[in-house]
């Protein structure tokens, strides 16, 4: 059993993380957090040195222009950044659009947009969720696509969409098939121009990841050419779910780096900050708060990397993949939370980074699924009955 990385990986991890230190600033990124802004790589020298890096996309192909890294290599760039910054983490990730266009795309929709993922040039964001309902996908979906000749006209409206309003294509999950009872078998995904007539994006303000930038999606007659239909004709659901590891692992690297951001913070201020003559990190329960954090990290940054790995090896990862979101989410948030009591009144303020890790890591337990689903969906895979 090999727990080692590969001196290429350990190379990609020293590199994203010293990139990490000298351009994604803390002063960077509480200016994202602070004034709402998107994360769109603010400074174009720092977007430049991405691209240089690889790190827009890591997975595309090399016949695409990218690197062909696989999801440990994604992982060990998502948590570097993560660490940082978990809203910049969200723009280097994008496997689960490879993928899609990978297993699902037509060789034209195959070298239009994997070349442009590979440099950075072209962005997507993913409306599934409806305002009727969040976890019950298929059951709140009133979105339809009808087919009108050589288009696809769209109706209806998203919400809570992630990077909805700079993409330069909204990947939409409609119903294609009105007359189908069986709604896993009616709906589609089409990949829609931003710019599109009749498309309106309005954001939405929130309590985390506030530089991600969430927003409502509407649809007023948005006209979809047809080649812009991904994968088969009433298939899209079955193609999200084929897609599930990749996303629950992203989601896992993010909250194993954001907690691990957390706890740097704390153990540094845990050194400094004096009370009653010595450090606080002199305290016994101030020493258990961090001994505790520190397992749980390496125990979340396992079975990440584990789930990733079996990904790359081809092999199941189902079980492993939900099972590292529900994990690594609950540490985050319970690394956070002691983090802030380290804190304490400096916790709250502003300008300290220990409250945007806290707030951000709340949004991870049931985002993009919840983890009380997760766990639902783990019951199955051990053989107990379906709970909903």
């Amino acid at each position: 059993m090999e727990f080692e990385l590969t001196e290429s990986q350990k190379m990609l991890q020293n590199t994203v993380r010293e990139f990490v230190e000298k351009e994604i600033t803390k002063e960077y990124c509480r200016r994202w957090d602070t004034n709402h802004e998107t994360m769109d790589w603010l400074d174009q020298r720092i977007r430049i040195k991405g691209i240089e890096l690889g790190l827009f996309c890591i997975a595309v192909p090399k016949e695409y222009g990218g690197l062909g890294g696989g999801m440990v290599d994604e992982v060990i760039i998502v948590e570097q950044v993560a660490r940082r910054s978990p809203t910049a983490a969200f723009s280097v990730g994008g496997r689960m659009f490879v993928e899609l266009i990978m297993q699902y795309g037509t060789e034209e929709q195959k070298n239009e947009y994997l070349p442009k993922m590979a440099n950075g040039t072209i962005g997507f964001a993913i409306a599934i969720t409806e305002p009727a309902g969040g976890t019950d996908v298929l059951g709140a979906m009133s979105t339809t696509a009808v087919s009108n000749g050589d288009n696809f006209i769209i109706n209806g409206q998203k919400i809570y969409i992630t990077g909805a309003h700079r993409a330069d294509f909204i990947c939409t999950l409609a119903i294609t098939d009105r007359n189908q009872p069986k709604r896993s078998k009616a709906v589609s995904l089409l990949f829609v121009d931003r710019k599109s007539k009749g498309l309106e994006v309005k954001p939405l303000n929130k309590l985390s990841m506030r530089g991600a930038g969430t927003n409502e999606v509407f649809y007023a007659d948005v006209r979809v050419p047809r080649e812009n239909l991904i994968g088969e004709l009433n298939k899209g659901f079955y193609q999200l779910v084929s897609l599930l590891n990749p996303e629950r692992i992203f989601c896992a690297a993010t909250t194993v780096g954001l907690a691990q951001g957390a706890f740097e913070d704390a153990l540094e201020y845990a050194k400094s900050r004096m009370a009653f003559g010595k450090p606080i990190g002199q305290f016994q329960i101030i020493q258990h708060w961090l001994a505790d954090m520190a397992i749980e990290i390496e125990m979340g940054r396992l079975m990440t990397y584990k789930a990733a790995w079996l990904l790359d090896q081809g092999k199941p990862a189902y079980l492993e993949a939900a099972a590292a979101k529900v994990c690594t989410s609950e540490i985050a948030v319970k690394t956070t939370t002691n983090a802030m009591e380290i804190f304490a009144g400096a916790g709250v303020m502003m300008e300290t980074d220990i409250q945007r890790y806290f707030r951000d890591a709340r949004q991870f337990t049931f985002a993009p699924i919840s983890n009380e689903m997760a766990r639902n969906f783990i019951g199955e895979l051990m053989g107990l009955p379906r709970s909903f």
